[in-house]
């Protein structure tokens, strides 16, 4: 467990330098503009713009100077010209604060063969503030403000990340200025492209964007739907927890405030801080109900379980917190819970679970993205492709990754239940039918034949031997002799026949559709004599003795109680040595109907009193009083 954690933690590390490389160049650091920390630049030709050149990655095109307090105002850094700002650098980490602003002020010409407007791009889906100053047609300075703090509907251009248009004549140096706010330490992309190139580019993030959401949405609606049809709660909780995971990456990209909820802005960015605890939380309490940890590690169980809960509830807390307070939770939270899954995770797949290789293989990737955008919040890395859609990436692997781990687990359990269900409806030792079931079978033939007439045989079948067999050999050797007795049954017998096992050694069978003592005494004879037939190689040579009471239901048709009673009672008349070990409930026997006297004859005034045919019963009248 010890070497999953340091695993992960130098994978966090490894990713992070080498983003930290790829954006920054070998060698290079953060730093922070300090207002007249050096000479004034020296001024540079206007940036021409033309249609070979979008798009134009303008972080080093322009001067930055950064005001400490936030106090100052456009007029103010007008008149200041170029005194206070220094040439803007890509690979320059701003630590701007509560208070401080970012100036950046750029020189743009458009090429007097432009036919396309242009427009300054913020990448940057999490930037707080940002405001753009340029002159209209009149000449007079106007700002236009966006950025995630506020409302998208309230933006001039909505979009997932800020963007403006820019009034440049042809052949005309303006200039632009750009005033930055935002809380936590980043350097600040900035790009220049025509509309049509930022027409096309928008479309392509949203086709990626789109491809990866419209995946899980359907993945989260097979969820359901399976949840539904296998009564499954595991997928219905996969499904909730890809919901808010998809929430809380769409918020972070920018597409949620844009396409979901454009014109809330309350909470100003506080939704996207909030669905990424909630995203945490709903990671750690499914890793922890799929990994099982709870036998062997109750103790994390409950840890992982309450921390769980408590994501949520600093998720619902997070707004009332300052700001900086609230991020620094936030970064804690979000580290904890992964490095929390990545060891669960390893726990299980040291112990041999196969779930718990899925579960690592799939959260190794996405810590490691979450872990490059909370290192990325303390200024530790640049804002790059990388850095911001690495997390977008990693969760389309890890969602199908932990749905395969998901069916594997479900898998188990399933056959666990249909283990457990096999053992309350079958015989633990033969898989024969359980002795309630085969009772309820017996209603129901019983029923049947009392409103169909399908006739059927009820058969009792004892192991006479049976106890001799286990005193004298032991349980192993009785229990094989069982065994035996139900693969000889099974030899005898059709698939729609039922048999039971409905005592220690005793045998239930219903033949429905039989209607002769022959047929049942056929069957009967062979069972008898392949029990008596010794088999080649058993040790020790026990021979099986079988006593078989039966009767047809139409024979001695009483309710189904009844006739286990007189079978059992039939079955224990019989002597272990008896001579008949096939026997059959006697038929009902029923008394007729006595004949109904002719008053009119017998008092009859043509029968002379005293007469011999008085005296003495005619023939019909003897027979009928001599039957029983």
């Amino acid at each position: 467990m010890r070497c999953a954690l340091r695993a992960a933690c130098a994978l966090l590390l490894l990713a992070g330098w080498l983003a930290g490389a790829q954006a920054t160049g070998a060698g290079a650091r953060p730093a922070v503009a300090q207002p007249g920390a050096s000479q004034p630049a020296a001024p540079r030709p206007p940036v021409q713009l033309t249609d070979t050149q979008a798009p134009m990655d303008a972080q080093e095109l322009g001067y930055a100077w950064v005001d400490k307090n936030g106090a100052a105002t456009l007029d103010q850094v007008m008149r200041s010209g170029l005194a206070q700002f220094q040439p803007s650098r890509p690979d320059l980490i701003y630590s701007l604060g509560k208070q401080g602003n970012l100036w950046l002020r750029y020189r743009l010409m458009r090429d007097p063969s432009e036919r396309n407007r242009w427009l300054m791009a913020f990448p940057m889906p999490t930037l707080d503030s940002v405001t753009v100053y340029q002159q209209d047609a009149a000449g007079q300075w106007m700002g236009q403000t966006a950025g995630d703090t506020m409302a998208v509907a309230l933006w001039p251009e909505p979009g997932r990340y800020p963007h403006f248009r820019l009034e440049l004549p042809l052949n005309q140096p303006r200039d632009i200025y750009v005033r930055i706010r935002h809380l936590t330490a980043a350097n600040f992309p900035v790009q220049l492209l025509t509309d049509s190139a930022y027409d096309q580019r928008i479309q392509l993030e949203y086709l990626g964007l789109g491809l990866t959401f419209g995946s899980l949405m359907l993945l989260v609606a097979a969820c359901l739907a399976q949840s539904l049809v296998y009564r499954d709660p595991d997928y219905a909780w996969y499904a909730l927890y890809a919901l808010v995971t998809m929430l809380g990456v769409a918020a972070y990209t920018g597409v949620a405030a844009h396409l979901l909820w454009p014109s809330f802005g309350a909470l100003g960015d506080s939704p996207q801080a909030c669905l990424v605890v909630l995203t945490a939380a709903a990671a750690l309490l499914f890793v922890r109900n799929l990994s099982g940890i709870s036998p062997r590690h109750p103790i994390l169980d409950h840890a992982a379980h309450w921390v769980g809960l408590a994501g949520i509830a600093l998720a619902g807390a997070y707004p009332l917190l300052d700001k900086s307070v609230g991020l620094l939770a936030l970064s804690v939270y979000v580290a904890a819970t992964s490095l929390a899954n990545i060891w669960i995770a390893a726990a299980a797949w040291r112990r041999g679970d196969q779930v718990g290789a899925w579960v690592l293989v799939a959260y190794v990737p996405f810590a490691v993205a979450v872990g490059m955008a909370v290192v990325r919040l303390f200024g530790w890395l640049p804002v790059s492709f990388g850095t911001q859609y690495l997390v977008v990436v990693a969760m389309a692997v890890q969602v199908p990754l932990l749905l395969v781990a998901l069916n594997i687990r479900s898998r188990e359990r399933h056959g666990a239940e249909i283990r457990e269900q096999a053992l309350s409806s079958q015989d633990a030792l033969t898989g024969l039918l359980a002795p309630h079931l085969f009772h309820d079978r017996l209603r129901q033939v019983v029923a049947r034949y009392k409103r169909d007439k399908e006739n059927s045989a009820v058969v009792f079948i004892d192991l006479v031997n049976y106890p001799r067999i286990k005193g004298y050999y032991g349980s192993a050797v009785a229990e094989q002799s069982l065994l035996r007795s139900v693969i000889k049954l099974r030899r005898l017998l059709r698939d729609v026949d039922t048999v039971s096992r409905i005592g220690e050694a005793r045998f239930g069978l219903i033949l429905e559709g039989v209607t002769s003592r022959v047929a049942v005494t056929d069957r009967a004879a062979r069972l008898i004599a392949a029990g008596l037939m010794p088999l080649n190689g058993l040790k020790p040579d026990v021979t099986l003795q079988f006593h078989i009471a039966s009767v047809l239901l139409d024979e001695r048709m009483v309710e189904a109680p009844e006739l286990v009673e007189a079978l059992s009672e039939l079955l224990a008349g019989m002597s272990p040595r008896t001579r008949r070990p096939i026997r059959f409930l006697e038929p009902e026997t029923t008394e007729p109907a006595p004949l109904a006297s002719d008053s009119s004859l017998l008092d009859s005034d043509s029968v002379p009193a005293g007469s011999d045919a008085a005296a003495q019963p005619g023939p019909a009248l003897s027979r009928s009083a001599s039957r029983p």
